[in-house]
C-alpha cells in the first residue's frame, strides 16, 4: 500500500522539470536573436553571390586562355589582359615584401618591448587612425615621398611601396592582437628556464602568432590587389606594352586597367569589362585561399 506522502511527492515532482515562463521567454529569445542573426547573414551572402553570378554569366565567356596570357589590342577594345595580370602580381608581391616585415617588427615592439604609457597608447591610436585615411590621400603622399623625393618616379616600387604605407596600419593590429592572445604563462615558462626576452618572442610568441599575422596578410593581399587610387600616379600606366624587368618599371595594374576600359577607352564589349573583373576577383580569392589554407593548417598545430 501506498504512502500518502509518496503519492503527493510523486505527483508534485514532474512540475519541478516542466518549462517555466523564464525558460520560455529566454527560448523565444534565443529563436529570435537566432533569426535575426541569419537575416544579417544573408543581407550579406546575398549581394556577394549575385554580383559573383553576374561577373560568372556575363564575363565568363570572355575568359580563355587567349585572354589570360595576350596582350591588349586595338586600342584596349579587344586582345587580353596578360601585362595587367602580371603587373597585379609584381604589386602585391612589392607590397608584401615592404609591408609585413615591418609591420610584424612594429606589432612585436609595441606587444613585448614598449612601455604601457601615454606615447604607447598614442602611437597604438595614430596607427587605427591611419587605417581610416582615404586611399587618394595615400596616392598624394606616394607621389611626393616616393616618386618626387626618394627619386623612384613613376614605377612598381613607388606603387608597391604606397600600397605598403597604405596596408600597413591593417598588418600592425592584426600582429599585435594574435601577439597578445599568445597566454601569459608561455612567457613565464621561458623565462625561469632563462630564455631571454627575444629568444621567448622568437622561439615561443611568434611561432604560436603566426595565425593571426597571417590574417593581416591574408586582408593586406586583398586590399592592395584592389585599390586604384594609391597606384595611378605612381605607378601604374594607362598602357604598357612590355611587361616589367624590374621594380623600376612601370606597369598595368587589373584594377587600373578595369577602371580604364570602363570609363576612358570608348567601345570596349561588356564582356571584356566583365571578363577582367571576374579575373580579378578570382586572383584575389585564389590568394586568399591559399593563405586561409597555411592558416587553418598552422593553427591545427597549436598545442592550446
Amino acid at each position: 500500500m501506498n504512502h500518502p506522502d509518496a503519492d503527493k511527492a510523486l505527483a508534485v515532482e514532474p512540475s519541478m522539470f516542466s518549462a517555466t515562463n523564464l525558460n520560455a521567454h529566454n527560448r523565444r529569445l534565443q529563436w529570435l536573436f537566432r533569426a535575426l542573426f541569419g537575416l544579417m547573414t544573408l543581407i550579406l551572402v546575398i549581394p556577394v553571390g549575385v554580383i559573383l553570378a553576374v561577373l560568372i554569366v556575363r564575363g565568363g565567356p570572355a575568359i580563355s586562355i587567349e585572354f589570360l596570357f595576350s596582350h591588349p589590342s586595338d586600342g584596349m577594345t579587344a586582345g587580353g589582359i596578360f601585362p595587367a595580370l602580371i603587373g597585379t602580381m609584381w604589386l602585391v608581391a612589392v607590397a608584401l615584401i615592404a609591408s609585413v616585415p615591418v609591420g610584424v617588427a612594429a606589432a612585436v615592439y609595441l606587444s613585448e618591448y614598449a612601455p604601457d604609457n601615454w606615447l604607447t597608447r598614442g602611437i597604438n591610436l595614430a596607427i587605427i587612425n591611419l587605417a581610416g585615411v582615404p586611399s587618394i590621400v595615400h596616392a598624394l603622399f606616394g607621389v611626393g615621398a616616393f616618386v618626387i623625393f626618394a627619386g623612384f618616379g613613376t614605377s612598381i616600387l613607388a606603387a608597391s611601396l604606397t600600397l605598403a604605407v597604405m596596408t600597413l596600419p591593417v598588418v600592425i593590429v592584426a600582429t599585435r592582437e594574435s601577439l597578445q592572445a599568445v597566454p601569459l604563462a608561455f612567457r613565464e615558462a621561458c623565462w625561469n628556464m632563462g630564455a631571454t626576452r627575444w629568444q621567448t618572442i622568437r622561439t615561443v610568441v611568434l611561432p604560436n602568432a603566426i595565425s593571426g599575422i597571417l590574417t593581416g596578410v591574408i586582408l593586406e593581399v586583398s586590399r592592395t590587389a584592389g585599390e586604384t587610387a594609391p597606384i595611378m600616379f605612381t605607378g601604374a600606366a594607362f598602357f604598357f606594352p612590355f611587361l616589367p624587368l624590374s621594380v623600376f618599371d612601370q606597369t598595368m595594374a587589373m584594377s587600373m586597367h578595369l577602371f580604364v576600359i570602363s570609363t576612358a577607352v570608348p567601345g570596349v564589349p561588356d564582356e571584356l569589362k566583365y571578363g577582367t573583373a571576374l579575373t580579378l576577383i578570382t586572383l584575389v580569392l585564389l590568394m586568399n585561399t591559399i593563405s586561409i589554407t597555411f592558416r587553418s593548417y598552422l593553427r591545427g598545430k597549436k598545442k592550446w
